[in-house]
């Protein structure tokens, strides 16, 4: 049951902000069996692990891996209450409008949890309502012995991960990763189905006593266009009408400090990534504003990494000073980041070319963070250049219109890629990731702009983004109108680039045969390069008959792209003076 305290006061926590979930229905192996599965997402949890089967419907368990919250264990799962004791609910996340809700609702609390919210907005209102009124990220399990249903769920933008395993009768299971569910055992002849379980959706299946499922409703709950159901708990009300520009960048300040600012709820100390670019120096600026506005007792710190010469290394060190930062400084070296893609691509789960090539160093700051610092909630500044048009080929997108389209399109494709990337290589040691610039209300009204105030301007991309913070002095005026880096290609110099490094270093891994043979051998999605082949035959050793987990790879649109690099592109140029914003 969860924790109900007899006496003092409540101090909310996020129980699962870093945690692995685990759930089988209708297993056909003894549970014991399957048990093992379980424990291959425990660097999700490290701390603290629980496997709790259900009464009453055969070899149907959750198992629960988590990260603790100081050394309390109030947070452990399956949490499930006095109140409602036919419910179940294992989740990965956190609420950030929980106690709103909460007041609003006037739900008598029994935890001192915000994942309590979801079993108080389902009994009151049923599941669609109930996810459709979370501000957060989340993928959740949620069961119902009294009507005998099975939920599951997964935030907008996919920022907490989820797959599912079906049979085609009726086993089901379903996990943080793919990798907690590729050993289960079933007695059907035919394969099991493993996909990603789609981002913005919530299905619903029927429980038979003997344990089996059957799917009846998958739908979506929430687009990344429309304004969320919950906008209107939220702590900034309506917003100024109009598309005048002065009061388009107000409400991007406000929507902006706003995300920021409900993602520090958190009893573990916060830290931030700094790459020197324009993304993660506004989310370390805002979030050393707020710190300090909010009394936090320490100071925020920062991490860069990257080879002495790299852009990103200098340009963070800058960044750092002026915001005043705890700033950490990690060593790249392409030896390092060569030797780590084994374990990168199995943390990852995808050989998508420019998701491992970016996940190498993140995977390396993260392990850095974990061992030699005591940052646990860590903030990045992903998916700022999906909905804000700031790759490099939106210069050469043909109309603002396709500009706009393409954005919506990179935003349902975020969790293939950079929030996979972010999300894996975090939780692989165990830290908390927080992604303000994904927060509902702020890619919603954003892409609820005219397409015309969106586009690269005066051969700026991300324009009417940095013009919103212009004058300001959150962050240096040079870093405010940086040019766009890679994510990899910012680490080493522009002389010898990562990927030019790691092309290098394959070329004598994969002979020119193999590759000639790639059509044949992978049949989807073939690899092009020697390093595409190399991903993929790491991703096939630990994922075997897996490749559709990634519908395509992530390439440029608009421009005749043979590498997803920046810096192969012809419009690449890193010393373009900004002096016409």
């Amino acid at each position: 049951m969860g924790h109900n305290p007899s006496q003092g006061s409540y101090i909310y926590i996020s129980t699962s902000s870093m945690c692995g979930i685990w759930a089988l229905f209708g297993s056909d192996e003894c549970l014991s069996v399957q048990f093992n599965s379980a424990m291959k997402i425990a660097h999700r949890g490290p701390d603290a692990f629980r496997f709790e089967s259900i009464s009453k419907f055969a070899n149907c368990c959750f198992g629960f891996h988590w990260l603790a919250i100081v050394d309390q264990l109030y947070g452990m799962q399956p949490l499930r209450i006095q109140k409602f004791p036919y419910l179940w609910l294992c989740y990965n996340g956190e609420i950030y409008n929980h106690l709103r809700l909460k007041a609003h609702f006037e739900f008598d609390y029994q935890t001192m949890v915000d994942g309590e919210i979801l079993l108080h907005l389902y009994e009151r209102f049923g599941v669609e309502k109930m996810i459709s009124l979370l501000d957060g990220v989340f993928a959740f399990i949620l069961l119902d012995v009294a009507n005998r249903k099975v939920f599951l769920g997964r935030d907008t933008y996919g920022v907490r991960p989820m797959f599912k395993l079906v049979t085609d009768d009726g086993f089901l299971a379903a996990c943080s990763e793919a990798k907690g569910l590729m050993a289960l055992s079933h007695t059907m002849d035919s394969p099991a189905s493993i996909t990603p379980f789609p981002p913005g959706h919530f299905e619903v299946f029927d429980l038979k006593m003997s344990g089996k499922v059957e799917s009846l409703q998958l739908d979506r709950f929430h687009s990344c266009t429309s304004e969320p159901r919950h906008a209107i708990y939220d702590a900034v009300k309506m917003l100024p009408q109009g598309f005048d520009l002065e009061t388009v960048k107000s409400n991007i300040r406000v929507l902006f400090e706003n995300a920021v600012r409900k993602r520090l709820m958190a009893h573990r100390r916060i830290g931030c990534l700094l790459s020197g670019g324009l993304d993660s120096s506004l989310v370390a600026a805002m979030l050393v504003k707020l710190a300090r506005e909010e009394g936090l007792e320490y100071k925020i710190q920062t991490f860069a990494i990257g080879t002495e010469d790299s852009p990103d290394v200098q340009a963070a060190r800058g960044v750092a000073a002026y915001i005043g930062t705890e700033h950490h400084e990690v060593n790249f070296t392409p030896q390092e980041g060569i030797a780590a893609l084994d374990e990168v691509i199995f943390h990852l789960e995808t050989y998508d070319i420019t998701t491992v090539r970016s996940s190498v160093a993140m995977y390396l700051v993260s392990n850095y963070i974990r061992s030699k610092t005591d940052s646990v909630v860590i903030f990045s500044g992903e998916g700022s250049d999906e909905f804000t048009q700031g790759y490099l080929y939106f210069h050469k997108a043909p109309n603002p219109t396709a500009a706009a389209e393409d954005s919506v399109r990179l935003m349902k494709e975020l969790y293939l890629f950079d929030v996979l990337r972010a999300d894996r290589t975090t939780a692989a040691h165990g830290l908390e990731l927080r992604v303000p610039f994904l927060d509902h209300r702020l890619t919603a009204y954003y892409l609820s702009l005219p397409p015309e105030m969106r586009v690269p301007k005066n051969g700026v991309e991300k324009h009417l983004l940095r013009d919103a913070f212009k004058d300001l002095n959150l962050i240096p005026e040079n870093i405010l109108w940086r040019r766009k880096e890679a994510c990899s290609d910012g680490l080493t110099s522009v002389k010898k680039s990562w990927y030019s490094s790691v092309q290098d270093h394959l070329e004598s891994k994969v002979n020119n045969e193999q590759l000639e043979n790639a059509a044949k051998t992978f049949p989807h999605n073939p690899p092009g390069t020697k390093e595409a082949y190399y991903y993929r035959q790491v991703f096939e050793k630990h994922f075997p008959g897996q490749a559709r987990w990634l519908s395509h790879y992530w390439m440029p649109r608009w421009i005749q792209a043979t590498d997803p690099s920046a810096r192969t592109l012809s419009i690449y140029n890193p010393d373009k003076a900004t002096d016409d914003k």
